[in-house]
């Protein structure tokens, strides 16, 4: 049954036993506000209780002209604690956007969509400057770290989105509304277009949901490798937008547009060992690099020997004031058969041959034309001994062909190519500047915490995927964080190490607060790194120092944790 309005009410929302019929008469008040309409309460059953106020300059004038007028209509849900602290801070908003142009991000709900208001300033201590010219995609944006990542990220200023294999209802509530959600799977290329496009930056912390070794290489091998090729294509759709600007970006090392531009390149032969047996399988070897009468510079050939191989030499010269430690790696613009290369990098002192060393990486090429990225990270001594590659030192650059380690690829007619014979097309051989920021963080694992019986199969598709970011040519950071923990962040300091010599659990919320930073921290560019709580080694098993850093908002941990660990590593 309904109450009368029209007895006042004690703060308790009981009837005033104790009122008078003056009392009645007079006007309730409520936050300062005039009470002059009804106050209606119903049962359990109803759902909706109505105010009206009036303004208080507007009082003087009811009372001649009779009570509802200039009324204003509101319901109790308008004035609970979480309403009026939206309102207050909407308002808030727009007046210190007129009287500072001070600094954050805040978004406040209207009917049906987010009405951004722009303030800027010192409001928000975690707003990053760009952070809100840069888009980063999260791969894994539901996953224990990335839950966190996401709200961190958003906190800071940036835009996101979030890569999921399916936008259902839980995924939907399980992210902040602003999020961008992209449906797509790391382990098909073709859904993957759509996601990297207008992303500036790619976090992966995406894991795969079971030890089967499908799963396994289709989540942390083939999709690191499907991300990163999709984010590498789009940027090269941008250069080829911008033209001229990203072409005087690259330097120019080889271009073979004409028969003078041959000269210089030796084609050599040679044998990794000499015995009797290798003489008994010595069925020739040859190969020639010649300009076509089709415009295009072929270096072609067989080697039937075992253990030989031929190759295509040139001693380097580079223009006045450019040296190759001012880039990331080579790119090569190549057609053929799909062979597999050698690439091989002479350096030291360009006087002294005699004092140079050899490092080595590998180009798979495809049937038809192709770009193929190497970055020097990919390049390993020939001997172990040898100290990692210097690019400013490199004065000789080499392609071989050898016929192991080639497999086995089909050929236009449908029958499977010898794979001692070869055909190499070279259009031209460029460097790729370097860059000051990371493009892609993969969250990867130290393998503690995982169950020994499927330890090795996990580490074996992690290290496969690390190696194929670390191929890309795209700037990375990886992450390996020891047994994750559900735990508040910036408890506890942090190690930082490198040699897989960590055994101690981390935070999620800190391998998340590990990663924002690193993208814009220059000293975390190629660099693969572990990371754990600090802890004590036992005494007598002392290897080397432990160095701890507290994580804390306040000031930037990472730069000096991460400035004397190796790099491309």
């Amino acid at each position: 049954m309904a109450v009368s309005s029209k007895i006042p009410l004690s703060p308790s929302g009981l009837r005033n036993p104790n009122s008078t019929s003056k009392q009645a008469n007079q006007k309730s008040t409520f936050l300062g506000f005039p009470l002059i309409q009804d106050l209606s309460l119903t049962n359990s059953s109803t759902k909706h209780r109505r105010v009206q106020f009036l303004s208080p300059r507007n009082e003087s004038r009811d009372k001649k002209e009779g009570e509802g007028k200039q009324a204003v209509s509101m319901s109790l849900e308008d004035v609970n604690p979480v309403g009026l602290g939206r309102k207050s801070r909407q308002i808030f908003d727009e007046v210190w956007q007129k009287f500072s142009g001070l600094g954050q991000l805040s978004r406040t709900r209207t009917d049906d969509e987010l009405a951004t208001v722009l303030v800027r300033g010192p409001m928000c201590e975690f707003t990053i400057p760009g952070a809100q010219d840069t888009m980063v995609l999260v791969v894994g944006a539901t996953s224990r770290i990335g839950r966190i990542l996401v709200r961190k990220l958003m906190l800071r200023g940036y835009k996101v989105k979030a890569l999921v294999r399916k936008a259902d209802e839980d995924v939907i509530n399980m992210l902040p509304r602003p999020v961008e959600i992209v449906v797509g799977d790391v382990g098909e290329p073709s859904t993957l277009k759509g996601a990297v496009e207008g992303c500036n930056k790619i976090i992966f912390c995406a894991t795969a949901r079971s030890s089967i070794t499908g799963d396994l290489n289709r989540v942390d091998y083939q999709g690191v490798y499907n991300i990163s090729k999709a984010f590498q294509d789009y940027n090269n759709r941008l250069a080829q937008l911008r033209a001229g600007k990203s072409s005087k970006s690259k330097l120019l090392i080889a271009k073979f547009k004409n028969a003078e531009s041959l000269e210089g390149w030796e084609v050599r032969q040679g044998t990794y060992f000499q015995d009797v047996m290798a003489s008994k399988y010595d069925a020739g070897m040859d190969a020639k690099f010649e300009y076509t009468e089709a415009g295009d510079a072929v270096f072609s050939g067989y080697v039937f020997t075992r253990g030989g191989y031929v190759e295509l030499s040139k001693k380097l010269s580079l223009p006045l004031g450019f040296t190759l430690d001012r880039y990331d790696g080579l790119v090569f613009s190549v057609g053929g058969n799909g062979r597999s290369f050698a690439i091989i990098l002479e350096a030291g002192p360009s006087a002294d041959t005699s004092q140079s060393k050899l490092y080595f990486t590998r180009m798979n090429t495809k049937i038809g034309f192709c770009r193929v990225r190497v970055p020097f990270s990919a390049f390993r001594s020939a001997k172990p001994d040898d100290p990692p590659l210097d690019p400013f030192l490199v004065h000789t650059l080499t392609i071989r062909f050898e016929p192991r380690r080639q497999r086995t690829v089909e050929g236009m007619t449908g029958t499977n190519q010898d794979p001692r014979s070869f055909n190499l097309i070279l259009e031209y051989i460029k460097a790729l500047p370097s860059g000051q920021e990371t493009d892609f963080i993969l969250v990867s694992c130290t393998g503690y915490g995982i169950e020994p019986n499927r330890r090795e199969q996990v580490l074996k598709a992690k290290k496969a995927g690390e190696d194929s970011l670390r191929r890309s040519g795209l700037g990375y950071t990886i992450i390996r964080p020891g047994p994750l923990k559900e735990e508040p962040g910036g408890q506890r300091a942090l190690i930082f190490d490198q040699g897989n010599r960590i055994s101690q659990g981390i935070s999620c919320a800190d391998v998340a607060d590990i990663c924002v930073k690193a993208l814009h921290d220059s000293t975390a560019r190629n660099k693969s790194f572990d990371v754990c709580y600090e802890y004590f080694a036992e005494p007598g098993k002392e290897l080397y120092e432990l160095v701890a850093h507290l994580p804390d908002k306040s000031n930037n941990y990472l730069t000096p944790a991460l400035s004397v660990l190796e790099k491309n590593t």
